[in-house]
């Protein structure tokens, strides 16, 4: 009788990859959480000092996305 074994060997190129995902999935995280605040930050000024930085309300989502 013979006994098959089986292994499976991950390559480093696999953790890698893997590492590099995660980090890409919290640096994406943290990218929209700063859109987020600049988002309330723009939304809770007034229309007059939203025209003194040069936006309107419809601008915000723009800018905070964007940045200026």
């Amino acid at each position: 009788m013979s006994t098959v074994t089986l292994s499976r060997h991950t390559s480093p190129d696999f953790f890698s990859r893997v590492v590099e995902g995660v980090a890409a999935f919290f640096e994406a995280v943290g990218e929209g959480r700063r859109i987020a605040q600049r988002y309330e930050a723009l939304s809770r000024l007034s229309d007059a000092a939203l025209a003194t930085r040069g936006l309107t309300r419809q601008d915000i989502a723009r800018v905070a996305v964007n940045g200026r």
